[in-house]
């Protein structure tokens, strides 16, 4: 393969999370008296760091969110993720051809340790990643789509950025990736592909991964 290192988002790349987390963040918003729609969830957070529904809700409504909000959330999704979690279809067959080429692999995501572990362990791809291949936004001081978290996995994992490439689903992981210096690649599953059209090459099946990498 022509990388050294992959560096994979984990919502909706390596767990099917994005329909659970944002049905979760959607409804809580709206019971706070900001009313969303799981729509305009994904099209607004899907992919950043829990700082982005802070900021957002401030600029259009004026108003802060509890302080207990993003505390909240996290219990709700890791229950969510409990009861319905599964691993993204194909993934697991990435990973092995990944492990039998003996090529370095990651997770960088917007989510927290604490949320990332327990979706892992739900999905069973706690046994595909040690604890020091898993970086959070929480690693950082600025969450996706500022390029500090891929770069801090680049650096961690000792391989210099051009020698990476990311996998990600979301517009602004992708805007990250690409500030970063990283060739990315847009899994167009759930996300329209015109919105992730800055990226390195697309595809739309986890199968079809390999091909790209090599």
């Amino acid at each position: 393969m022509r990388y050294d290192l992959v560096i994979f988002d984990n919502d909706g790349v390596l767990v099917d999370s994005e329909p659970v987390s944002n049905t979760i963040l959607a409804a809580y918003l709206t019971e706070l008296g900001h009313p969303t729609t799981y729509e305009e969830s994904v099209r607004d957070y899907m992919g950043s760091a829990v700082h982005r529904i802070h900021e957002l809700v401030l600029e259009r409504t004026g108003q802060q969110l509890p302080a207990e909000f993003d505390e909240v959330l996290q219990a709700r999704v890791i229950d969510g993720f409990a009861r319905e979690l599964q691993p993204v279809k194909g993934i697991g067959e990435v990973l092995e051809l990944l492990v039998a080429e003996g090529i370095p692999y990651c997770v960088a995501s917007s989510s927290t340790h604490e949320r990332i572990r327990a979706g892992h362990r739900r999905t069973g791809l706690d046994e595909w990643f040690e604890d020091e291949w898993v970086f959070s936004a929480e690693d950082v001081g600025r969450g996706k789509p500022a390029p500090d978290l891929f770069l801090h996995a680049a650096r961690a994992m000792g391989v210099e950025p051009s020698r990476c490439v990311v996998v990600e689903d979301s517009p602004l992981g992708v805007q990250a990736a690409v500030a970063a210096g990283m060739d990315v690649y847009g899994f167009a599953s759930m996300t329209p592909s015109d919105r992730l059209a800055a990226a390195t090459g697309l595809f739309s099946e986890m199968t079809e991964l390999p091909r790209l990498l090599a």
